[in-house]
């Protein structure tokens, strides 16, 4: 069930946090940006909608998580919830972002009175890019709880090892990319594309969501 809510949580994002940006957002050019918002409104404010739920799905799976792995290791469980539940309020305002992009877009009489249209499209660009940095912000904390995750899955011996092997890889895919995107020049690029590459190691999840764990009381397993 955990597993099965965090699925459902992750399969909508990349609509929202790739599809739509590479679909309106045009690098360097804000014009052809804002026109695309203007056009395709309803694109926007669906992958908001998406990032809502996602997030808020999101925040059922880790405590159904935390109480799946409580009784393995109280102060793991605990550790990846918090880490997790962090980045739901970044997820959340992050989407201000996005309705200010959609507000600069509609060139309000207020908004028009004081800047100009190249002004206006520029302002659209910038609260896009914005809200992708938002993004790398928040995926710092999608990686950072799958290391207490990990730990408490190799502890468990109730889910396969390399389910937290995998996963610990996978979070650290995310931390290094989202940390060089932030801090490091953009000729760093292909370190984060690396790094991202890292990340396909939560597709472990799916061994959870197929398989479940095994039929195993908990306390045997931590006297093994």
């Amino acid at each position: 069930m955990a597993a099965l809510l965090y699925f459902l949580s992750c399969v909508p994002a990349p609509f929202a946090l790739l599809y739509v940006p590479n679909t309106l957002i045009v690098r360097g050019d804000a014009a052809a940006t804002a026109n695309n918002i203007r056009d395709a409104e309803g694109l926007l404010r669906a992958g908001m909608g998406v990032e809502l739920y996602s997030a808020t799905v999101a925040i059922f799976a880790m405590f159904a998580f935390y109480h799946l792995f409580k009784a393995v290791s109280q102060k793991h469980a605990m550790a990846m919830m918090v880490l997790f539940l962090i980045s739901i309020p970044i997820s959340y305002l992050n989407l201000l972002n996005d309705l200010a992009a959609l507000t600069f877009a509609r060139s309000p009489a207020f908004l028009a009175a004081v800047f100009d249209k190249a002004q206006l499209d520029a302002f659209v660009l910038f609260f896009l890019r914005l809200h992708n940095q938002g993004v790398i912000l928040a995926q710092i904390f999608w990686g950072l709880w799958l290391f207490p995750f990990g730990i408490a899955v190799m502890r468990s011996g109730f889910i396969p090892r390399f389910v937290g092997i995998a996963t610990i890889v996978g979070g650290a895919g995310y931390v290094i990319s989202s940390s060089v995107s932030l801090f490091l020049p953009p000729s760093a690029k292909g370190i984060a594309d690396l790094a991202t590459l890292l990340g396909m190691g939560e597709l472990a999840f799916l061994w959870l969501l197929i398989w479940g764990a095994k039929d195993q009381p908990v306390t045997t397993a931590a006297l093994a």
